[in-house]
């Protein structure tokens, strides 16, 4: 096994024993922490971030990143309901939508692949064209009156259990991205590409195209995010989804995904995306502001970046005692 792979699965493992701890702490020390309700809430408000974590996982690895997810979120919740006044049907509606975020992840990744600028400086400047017009979609209007079938779905459970019917889904689509990343060509192209964007074209990798693929799935998976905003909230405004995008590049680098590309598993991301999240949920149960909780989130990702890091120095300092302990023939 590769030694950079073996470094990302024992931060991985840190982070899932990290999760496990908390829940563990959390179950047993936190009033109302295990109720059913409880769970099912913590659950349905994680699944935003960690829909979006899904294809920003592969991008991270590419060595890229898309900060306009919330943005492409929150136009494509604005579109929806703009679209819902105009007396078009749910049905049509969606789709049209999925289709937006294809466009709006399409432009991301033309502008990166084609014109060679850095994806930070593209998505920064989609990030605030987005959400502009998003709001000239919708204006201030939130619309509310979806169809009840649709809003049960996305924000009801399975019965009596903790468990969302919108999990269900989510389950497949994890499943789907666990194997295109860690099971076929594409997964490894995308590796290669984020250890070695030069040594991967020698490899015959068509490094553009893999590129403009995961900005137009990541566009794609915003958009879906931005209904299923709208419709677990019940409200379509144009500032839904705000500051999202900093709560997936923080559970998906605390998950352990290299800000430089190449390394990291899809695992350690949604352990990351799940132990940010019940963080979130302890700390509104503790009745903790929401501006405290958005510090707490940026210590993570900052902490998320260092340790990685510290971890490997630490590996290549023991390493290196030992080589030098070893004697010499």
């Amino acid at each position: 096994m590769p030694e950079s792979l073996t470094r990302a699965i024992r931060w991985d493992t840190v982070v899932g024993a990290l999760l496990i701890v908390v829940l563990l702490l959390s179950f047993g020390f936190v009033d109302g922490f295990g109720n059913a309700l409880n769970l099912s809430f913590l659950i349905g408000n994680t699944l935003p971030i960690a829909l979006i974590a899904l294809p920003m996982t592969l991008l991270v690895v590419s060595g890229e990143i898309d900060l306009s997810v919330a943005s492409t979120a929150g136009l494509s919740g604005a579109v929806m309901g703009a679209l819902w006044n105009q007396g078009m049907t749910i049905e049509t509606i969606i789709p049209l939508c999925l289709l937006l975020g294809v466009v709006c992840g399409l432009i991301n990744g033309l502008l990166v692949t084609k014109l060679g600028l850095p994806s930070l400086a593209v998505t920064i400047g989609t990030l605030a064209a987005y959400r502009g017009i998003a709001q000239i979609v919708l204006g201030s209007d939130a619309v509310t009156d979806f169809p009840s079938q649709y809003l049960d779905f996305a924000a009801g459970r399975i019965g009596d259990t903790f468990i969302p019917y919108a999990f269900l889904p989510f389950l497949v689509l994890l499943a789907i991205a666990v194997v295109a990343l860690h099971a076929t060509p594409f997964g490894r192209s995308v590796f290669a590409i984020g250890a070695s964007e030069e040594a991967a074209r020698f490899a015959g990798i068509r490094v553009k195209r893999q590129k403009l693929i995961l900005f137009t799935v990541t566009g794609l998976m915003a958009s879906l995010t931005g209904v299923f905003w709208a419709l677990h909230y019940a409200s379509a405004r144009y500032d839904n989804a705000t500051g999202l995008e900093l709560s997936v590049v923080a559970a998906v680098l605390l998950g352990g995904i290299d800000f430089d590309g190449g390394k990291g598993t899809l695992g350690g991301a949604i352990a990351g995306v799940f132990l940010l999240g019940a963080l979130q949920n302890v700390m509104s149960l503790q009745d903790v502001s929401a501006q405290s909780q958005i510090v707490v989130t940026g210590v993570l990702l900052v902490l998320s970046v260092l340790g990685p890091r510290v971890a490997r120095q630490i590996s290549v300092a023991r390493a290196g005692r030992r080589a030098a302990s070893t004697p010499t023939s």
